[in-house]
């Protein structure tokens, strides 16, 4: 066997051994996309329930009197604290890099208009740490070494709680990649807190349904003490459905590379078999040309 054919057959082996391995891949992320969908499915009773809370409460408090309702007369010069939310590992396609650019690019909008004067970031994923360390952003905490991430949901929101209700930052965003379906995912940037209509529509029709119900809460001691220790749920709610989302996401992403990847190492088989094909055809009639130039040669010198 020339040395040619032995180079293909290594290179076929190898990429049988990846194809296999991509393979094996792509079926893990997709049992984790349904696990991740059905986390968010079972989540929402409570979700429901947090925002009837919060809409409650919402709707007996002097939206002067409470941070979390406070409302800006011009949107300029604010402190924006974000929550980026990315992955840990890479093999997800472009998904990190289309989240990063969008916020990069909303970042840069929001300070040309002058709606912000300081950003501050808490990361949840490496990708994400190393795009604030890149670009010299402070960041207040990183969740990166929680794993799973869905562990971080308590203690962020208490840290985001604290942060907010003494007046540190004017808006908290969470940026995050939306699951949209399994072909595709949408970076997402949402405000979390002030509360407003715009922000939490959900709230705001339950508040509406519940009138139209004549349906009444007795709120003891106070409303506005109520919505304070409703608020850290309400954010662990939130910071819950992102995280979820981006895993989905993320997992998503994943498949769909890993299923390009062992698409694109099957059909470099292909070509490297019918290479090889061709050089051990071309070998075979070498040596059959050879063996007959011989037999030629043999038979001019018994004549």
């Amino acid at each position: 066997m020339s040395v040619n054919t032995r180079l293909i057959r290594k290179r076929i082996k190898s990429s049988q051994n990846i194809a296999q391995i991509t393979k094996a891949m792509e079926m893990v992320a997709a049992s984790k996309v349904k696990k991740a969908q059905q986390q968010v499915l079972d989540g929402k009773p409570y979700t429901e329930r947090i925002y009837e809370m919060v809409g409650n409460a919402t709707r007996r408090v002097d939206p002067e009197l409470h941070p979390l309702l406070r409302k800006f007369d011009k949107l300029q010069d604010l402190r924006f604290l974000i929550v980026l939310v990315t992955t840990n590992k890479g093999l997800c396609g472009s998904l990190n890099t289309g989240l990063i650019l969008a916020l990069d690019t909303w970042i840069k909008t929001q300070q040309e208009k002058a709606v912000t004067k300081t950003i501050d970031f808490i990361t949840i994923g490496k990708k994400g740490q190393r795009f604030v360390l890149r670009k010299g952003i402070h960041y207040i905490a990183d969740f990166s070494e929680t794993v799973p991430f869905i562990n971080v949901i308590s203690p962020l929101a208490s840290l985001i709680s604290e942060k907010f209700l003494n007046w540190e930052y004017d808006m908290v965003w969470v940026a995050f990649n939306e699951f949209i379906s399994a072909l595709k995912q949408e970076p997402h940037i949402k405000r979390i807190l002030p509360i407003s209509p715009e922000t939490e529509p959900e709230i705001f029709n339950q508040m509406a349904q519940t009138k139209e119900e004549s349906f009444h809460y007795l709120i003891e001691p106070e409303p506005q003490e109520v919505l304070e220790f409703v608020l850290p749920l309400y954010l662990q709610v939130q910071i819950r459905n992102a995280i979820l989302e981006a895993e989905a996401s993320e997992h998503s992403a994943r498949m769909i590379a890993m299923k390009n990847a062992t698409d694109n190492a099957l059909a470099l088989i292909d070509g490297l078999t019918l290479e090889y094909n061709k050089a051990r055809q071309q070998a075979i009639t070498y040596e059959i040309a050879d063996i007959e130039t011989a037999r030629l040669s043999i038979a001019k010198r018994k004549n």
